[in-house]
């Protein structure tokens, strides 16, 4: 889109799934948004292109703590006004998660269910753990019919498809005026003018965030005629745990792996093995199912694992860290980032002092960091 003499409100620096869906609610707020994305507009270059956007914050709280939990409760409610706004359709469903295990590896379940129960909400893991056996497992999803002996269906965790959400975002940002520049890289030594700015670049953020690392993770997409699972299933294993989730049309996403490192090189063959062959041991009709793509990406992390929005103590916010729960926890990120970012703007937040008050005011004061190394003298 071409260019004004008029500086914006704000600059949004990435165009991942964060990036958009912060640009998209400031210019539905009325502002002068600019957005600067280094790949193109079907966001094929984002982590976000990769994921299975499962949004179940139950299930995670198996590997995750209760702060990511709740943003994963709230913004599991966000989504449906989300994608009601947006000009395209996405794939939606909220039909809960199947966890199941083989008898060879029941130890697991009971570790499993341990873990979930100290990290997520009592009232979440108390409504929604709903233990399963036999022909109940059989009723709930019927394609597993004489598979697995006991299971727990995760009530109410939902799903999307990523690929439909970042086009539909992007069409968004066209319908809002939002000043798109797709396939532009910044510098950070000459960043484009704005009053504020917003880095929301995941691992592109790594020059000015050095603590910032990425854990790289893989999954497959196959297209399975006549299977029919009806929602998300997660096995689990003691070397590795698997999530199948089924699209539209056939289509599902397999994944598991994470592995420490930043190498953005194709999938191994052990990886593949690995996912594929776990997939078979769910149901052997995937044994059938044809390979679409075998992908890899590496998840922004920072040491805590938790999501952070730092504040350089002058007129630039970064937000990252939110590893593997992008989709899961996107909506809340993003909207307290618009919080943030708004206070910025007008000058209700300009020293520590205020900074601290909002962070004690805010319901997700945990993610607001203000880095000190930064702030102007």
């Amino acid at each position: 889109m071409s260019a004004t003499t008029q500086q914006p409100d704000f600059a949004v620096l990435g165009g991942g799934l964060c990036g958009r869906l912060v640009a998209w609610r400031l210019a539905g707020a009325g502002h002068r948004v600019a957005l600067y994305e280094r790949g193109p507009a079907d966001g094929s270059q984002a982590a976000a292109w990769v994921a299975a956007a499962m949004l179940a914050p139950l299930a995670e709280a198996a590997v995750a703590e209760l702060l990511i939990t709740e943003l994963g409760v709230a913004s599991l409610d966000t989504w449906p006004r989300i994608l009601a706004e947006l000009p395209e359709p996405v794939f939606f469903q909220r039909n809960g998660t199947l966890v199941v295990w083989h008898h060879a590896d029941r130890t697991e379940a009971p570790l499993f269910e341990r873990r979930v129960r100290a990290n997520a909400p009592h009232a979440l893991a108390d409504e929604g753990f709903v233990a399963l056996a036999g022909p109940q497992i059989d009723a709930a999803e019927p394609a597993l019919a004489g598979r697995f002996a006991r299971g727990w269906l995760l009530a109410g965790e939902g799903q999307l498809d990523n690929r439909q959400a970042l086009r539909a975002l992007a069409a968004a940002l066209a319908l809002r005026r939002v000043e798109t520049h797709w396939n532009t890289a910044v510098d950070d030594a000459h960043l484009p003018e704005a009053r504020v700015t917003i880095d929301c670049r995941g691992l592109g953020a790594k020059p000015v965030l050095p603590t910032l690392r990425g854990i790289r993770g893989e999954v497959a997409r196959v297209h399975a005629p006549g299977i029919g699972l009806t929602r998300p299933v997660r096995l689990l294993h003691p070397r590795y745990p698997l999530y199948i989730a089924p699209k539209e049309h056939d289509v599902y996403v397999i994944g598991a792996t994470e592995i420490e490192g930043e190498d953005m090189s194709p999938v191994s063959v052990r990886s593949a093995l690995e996912l594929l062959s776990a997939a078979f041991a769910v149901h052997p009709a995937f044994g059938e199912a044809r390979i679409l793509e075998l992908n890899s990406q590496c998840r922004p992390t920072l040491p805590d694992h938790r999501p952070a929005l730092v504040w350089d103590g002058a007129r630039t916010l970064r937000v990252n860290g939110l590893y593997r729960h992008g989709y899961m926890i996107a909506p809340e990120v993003a909207d307290e980032t618009v919080r943030v970012a708004q206070a910025l703007l007008d000058g209700r937040v300009a020293d520590a002092d205020a900074f601290g008050a909002l962070r004690e005011r805010s319901r997700w004061g945990e993610m607001l960091r203000l880095d000190d190394t930064r702030q102007p003298a």
